[in-house]
C-alpha cells in the first residue's frame, strides 16, 4: 500500500487530558503551550503536505490549521466528515490555505454542493464512511507525501486500528485538570484483547520551553517486545 508517512502531534495535560471535558474546545489547554512548543508545531505545520483532523475537532474548534507562528506555506487541510455535515462557516472552507474535504457515499447530495460553491474539494472515499486506507492511497496519489494529523480521539483510533500511524510526537504541558469526562488522546472501540496492543518505541525527548516533547515510532508487530528494543 502507498500511502504518505502519517504523524501525529499532539498536546496534552500531565494527566493525559486533551481538554476539559468532551465538547469542550481544546484551544483552552493550547492557550498553556510555551512559545516554543508553538513555534514547533508550526514547523512541523510547513513542513508536512498536508494536515488531517477530524470533522468533529472542527465542529468544536474552528481550527485554521495554516502556518502563523514561522515563516512558511500552509499545508493542504484534509478534513475526514462522512456526512459532508461541516459547518459552511467553517474556517478551514475559507481561501488562507486548499482544503479538502473527505467524505462517504451516504452524505447528503445538498451538503457536498455546500460545500463545493465554496469552492472547496470534496472526495468521496468509502460507503457508510471514510474509508481512511483508501483516503490514504488517494492522497498519495496527488502528491501528499507527509501527513500530519492533529487529532481528535476518535480520527486517531481510526488510523491506529487501519495500522496508518508511522510516528506520534506528544507535547505534554505542566498542568493538571482531572476530569471523568475529559478526552484523551486515543479513545473509539478501543482493543479487545492484550495481543492487539500497539507498541511504541521511543525516539526522542525534548525540552521545548517548559513543556516536554516525547517522539515516539509505533510498531505493528503483534510479537511483541523485541519489536521495541
Amino acid at each position: 500500500m502507498k500511502k504518505p508517512y502519517l504523524f501525529v502531534i499532539s498536546e496534552m495535560t500531565l494527566d493525559g487530558k486533551l481538554t476539559l471535558r468532551r465538547g469542550v474546545s481544546s484551544k483552552i489547554i493550547m492557550n498553556y503551550m510555551s512559545k516554543e512548543s508553538n513555534i514547533f508545531l508550526h514547523k512541523e505545520r510547513a513542513s508536512s503536505d498536508a494536515i488531517m483532523v477530524g470533522c468533529n475537532t472542527i465542529k468544536i474548534d474552528n481550527s485554521n490549521l495554516t502556518v502563523r507562528y514561522v515563516k512558511g506555506r500552509s499545508p493542504i487541510r484534509i478534513i475526514p466528515c462522512s456526512f459532508a455535515d461541516i459547518p459552511l462557516n467553517s474556517n478551514v472552507l475559507d481561501k488562507s490555505a486548499p482544503t479538502i474535504i473527505v467524505t462517504s457515499k451516504k452524505a447528503p447530495a445538498k451538503n457536498i454542493d455546500a460545500i463545493r460553491r465554496k469552492g472547496v474539494e470534496v472526495m468521496v472515499c468509502g460507503e457508510d464512511k471514510v474509508d481512511f486506507k483508501l483516503l490514504m492511497e488517494n492522497l498519495y496519489a496527488i502528491g501528499i507525501k507527509k501527513l500530519m494529523v492533529e487529532g481528535g480521539p476518535t480520527i486517531l483510533w481510526n488510523i491506529l486500528k487501519d495500522q496508518l500511524v508511522d510516528e506520534i510526537k506528544i507535547i505534554h504541558l505542566p498542568i493538571l485538570i482531572g476530569g471523568r469526562d475529559a478526552p484523551s488522546l486515543v479513545e473509539g472501540e478501543g482493543i479487545k484483547d492484550l495481543s492487539d496492543i500497539f507498541f511504541a518505541k521511543l525516539k526522542g525527548v525534548r525540552v521545548l520551553g517548559k513543556d516536554l516533547l516525547t517522539e515516539y515510532k509505533i510498531i505493528y508487530k503483534k510479537s511483541t517486545r523485541q519489536s521495541l528494543v
